[in-house]
Parts: C-alpha cells; sequence; structure tokens
C-alpha cells in the first residue's frame, strides 16, 4: 500500500510527458497570436495606414497593462495563492478575449479616420486587444513553468521546458510562415482569425490537463500524510516576496531576462521589414527567414536542455547564447552588407543563441526559488522582461520614423535605414553579456547550483 501511495501520477514517464504536450499546446497558440502580425508591417502601412511609430505602439502594447498595472506581478501572486488550475484558465480565456478584439481591429471596422490620443481608432483598439492578450498569454507562461517544475522536479525538468519552448517555437514560426499568404488570400484579419480559433483549442485543453493536476494533488496529499508530512504542497506567504527580492541571483536572471528578450522578440517585429528593405528578400518569404530562430528552437532548445539536465553548465550556456546575439546584431548593423544569404545566416545564429539562454535560465529559476516562491518569482521577472518588450519596439519605430532611417518610398510606403536600430540592438546584447559573466560570479559566491546537472541520481 505504501509503494502505490509514492507512485504518483508523475512518476510515469508517458504521463508527465503527455501533461507538458497538453499544456504546451496552448503555449504553442499563444506564440502564434503573439508573433503573427509581425510580417503584416508593411501590409498594415499599405492597407490600413499605419506608421512604424503606430506599429511599434501596437507591438508595445503586449507588455502595457503587464508593466503600468502591475498585472503579471499580481498574476504570479494569483498562481502562487489559488494554484495552477485556476490561473491557468483565467489567463487562457484572457488571451481569447484580447484576441477576439485585435481581430476585430484587423478587421477595419473599429475605424481608421478617427484619431484619439493621437493615434487611429483602430490601432488603440488593436492595441488594447494585444494588451489583454499580453496579461494572459504572460501569466499564462509562468504558469506553465511552474507546471513544469511540478511535473518534472527531479527528473528532466530542463528537457521538458526546452521541449515546452521548442513547441511554442512551432507557434512563431508557423505565424511568421503563413501570415503574408494568408493576409493576401483571405484579408489581413484572417491570420489573426487563425489564431483566435487555436486559442480557443487551448483553452479546451487547459481544462483537460485541470482533471490530470487534480489527481497528482491528491496522490501527492496522500503520500505525504503516509510519510507523515502533512503539510500543503503549496503554502505562499507574501513574506516571500521579500525572500525573492533580495536574492541577488533573481536580480542577475531578471537583467538578463530583460536584455536578452529585448535584442530578440522586438527585433523579429521589425526583421521581416528588414529583411526586404536592405537585403532584398520578397516580401512573400521574409517572414519566414524572420520566424527561423523559432525554427532553430523547435530543434535545439530540447537538445541543449538534455544536455544542461545531465552535465549541469547553465551560466557558462548564459555567457555564449549573450555572446553569439552581440555577433548577429553587429554585423546586421553593418551598412555595406547586403548580401541576402548574410541575412538568413544570422537568423539562424540568432536561432541557436535563442535555443542557448532559455534551455539555460528558466530551470536556473527553479533552482534558485523554492516550489512555494516559484510562481512569484516567475512573475516578477516576466515583469521585468515586459518593460523591454513594452519599450524597446516603442523605441525603434520612433527611430525609423525619424528623418535619419526614412531614406525614400516605394508605392506610398516608407523604405528604412534599419542601421541605427541595430546599433540600439547591439549596444543591449553587450549588456547582456556583461550580467551574464555576473550571474556566474554570484553563482560561485551563493551556491545556486546553476552549473550543477539537473537530474538527480
Amino acid at each position: 500500500m505504501t509503494e502505490q501511495l509514492k507512485l504518483k501520477l508523475n512518476d510515469s514517464k508517458a504521463t508527465r510527458w503527455g501533461a507538458l504536450a497538453i499544456v504546451a499546446f496552448t503555449m504553442m497558440a499563444a506564440y502564434y497570436v503573439n508573433d503573427v502580425v509581425a510580417p503584416l508591417k508593411t501590409m498594415l502601412e499599405a492597407d490600413l495606414k499605419w506608421t512604424s511609430s503606430e506599429f511599434g505602439f501596437f507591438t508595445g502594447a503586449y507588455s502595457f497593462l503587464n508593466v503600468f498595472f502591475l498585472m503579471l506581478i499580481w498574476g504570479g501572486l494569483i498562481l502562487d495563492r489559488f494554484g495552477i488550475r485556476f490561473t491557468g484558465k483565467l489567463s487562457t480565456i484572457l488571451m481569447v478575449g484580447g484576441t477576439a478584439l485585435e481581430y476585430y481591429a484587423m478587421t477595419g471596422l473599429a475605424g481608421n479616420e478617427t484619431m484619439i490620443f493621437g493615434y487611429k481608432a483602430g490601432v488603440l483598439v488593436a492595441s488594447t486587444g494585444y494588451s489583454i492578450f499580453g496579461v494572459g498569454a504572460e501569466v499564462t507562461g509562468i504558469t506553465v513553468s511552474k507546471i513544469i517544475a511540478k511535473w518534472f522536479r527531479g527528473k528532466e525538468l530542463a528537457t521538458a521546458m526546452g521541449v515546452q519552448v521548442a513547441l511554442a517555437r512551432i507557434g512563431s514560426q508557423a505565424g511568421y510562415a503563413v501570415a503574408i499568404p494568408l493576409a493576401r488570400a483571405f484579408g489581413i484579419s484572417a491570420p489573426v482569425m487563425v489564431g483566435l480559433v487555436l486559442l480557443l483549442g487551448g483553452l479546451v485543453a487547459f481544462f483537460a490537463f485541470s482533471v490530470m493536476d487534480k489527481k497528482l494533488d491528491k496522490q501527492m496529499a496522500a503520500a505525504a500524510l503516509a510519510s507523515g508530512d502533512d503539510e500543503p504542497a503549496e503554502k505562499f506567504s507574501f513574506k516571500d516576496v521579500k525572500a525573492i527580492l533580495v536574492n541577488p541571483g533573481f536580480w542577475l536572471i531578471a537583467l538578463l531576462c530583460v536584455l536578452f528578450y529585448s535584442c530578440v522578440f522586438p527585433f523579429q517585429k521589425f526583421a521581416s521589414e528588414l529583411m526586404t528593405s536592405k537585403y532584398g528578400i520578397d516580401e512573400s518569404v521574409a517572414g519566414f527567414f524572420a520566424g527561423l530562430p523559432a525554427l532553430g528552437a523547435l530543434i535545439l532548445t530540447p537538445i541543449f536542455g538534455g544536455y544542461i539536465d545531465k552535465h549541469g553548465k547553465s551560466a557558462s550556456i548564459m555567457i555564449l547564447g549573450a555572446a553569439m546575439l552581440i555577433g548577429v546584431h553587429f554585423i546586421y548593423a553593418i551598412p555595406g552588407i547586403h548580401f541576402w544569404l548574410v541575412a538568413i545566416v544570422l537568423m539562424t545564429v540568432l536561432g541557436i543563441a535563442f535555443s542557448l539562454v532559455p534551455s539555460a535560465m528558466w530551470p536556473a529559476v527553479a533552482k534558485i526559488f523554492s516550489v512555494n516562491q516559484l510562481g512569484t518569482a516567475y512573475a516578477l521577472i516576466f515583469f521585468i522582461q515586459n518593460i523591454g518588450l513594452w519599450g524597446i519596439p516603442l523605441l525603434i519605430g520612433k527611430v525609423l520614423d525619424s528623418s535619419y532611417c526614412i531614406v525614400g518610398q516605394k508605392d506610398g510606403v516608407n523604405i528604412y535605414d534599419y542601421t541605427l536600430p541595430m546599433c540600439i540592438f547591439t549596444g543591449i546584447a553587450c549588456l547582456a553579456l556583461v550580467v551574464a559573466f555576473m550571474l556566474k560570479k554570484a553563482n560561485k559566491k551563493y551556491g545556486y547550483g546553476l552549473e550543477e546537472a539537473n537530474i538527480q541520481k
């Protein structure tokens, strides 16, 4: 009887990986919606008369509520207080609602003539929807991270996180690849409609996972009772927030996160136009090439995660990924290089860096903090990350609309010189490398175990 109590649902390899596949589908749908509008920048300027500043405003809106209304922090507190099932359902519903509003704006029905606060009404409606979606997507992200930490602790933790990231990148790559063909065939709102349908499927998937997770909780409670440990599995106190904030590892991980992702996600939003304007790549395939980092992450993140599970070296891997990022953006910034193959190779290298750092970073959080602090720790890190995801696209959009970057027009749409924006990304990547070295030094001082293997023998 005791052995039966000890054998929990997540002790079955097939069951825990099946649970991961269910929640990963929801994240895959979220990543599709997050990236599907990026390749449409030129079409938005031509069809809906958006400017680069308005596109940057829309892109930054993803993080607006998370940053200025602290929604991510509240989401983390809700997660640690009410658990992963409640929080996951709530956040997925927010994603569905926000995407529906974004779709309505993309149809043009919200109006493109009326100006509100200096922006077109359609831009504001789309941005509002994208901001609501952003709350749901980020809270879903921290929820899924805590789910993996719960179901894979002491097992293939980094591999599982790597697989989840890889599956999410399928959504990203699909968004970049199909956006232009769908928009040309069925209208500019069609790619967003596909995302809305996928998210509805993700909502159903999360309800299915909740049944499995509830059964696991019962088994864990029974096992704890049998061993004489009847303390609740998830016990959160607001004192834990202070404990997180005074931990040097938190600030270094958070800074590395915001700097690294500010060089990836905002860059990808503008990468399709960079491909066409500087390297002469056709618009119909530029989105596919801009999504190559997601494709690289699909293949490589589980491989790197498996290596970290067996051999460790998380801090060193984060340093390597940040260094690669510097090289990519620096070469993109060189004005005289226009050969299309260079652009594709650089996107491939960015994909490798994009696989290295997340495969090491997110499992590292689970080593630095206890399980009852994980939701809040992830939320605070994601909150700081969202400051970059809000501010950097806004900055790049403003820079592109400046007289320095506009070099001409074609069919009534501006042609941009991306040298200055790429210099900005290069500078941010340099800061990321400095922080990565500081994290490795802190690991030696405080004994976080980031260079140690995850799998417990």
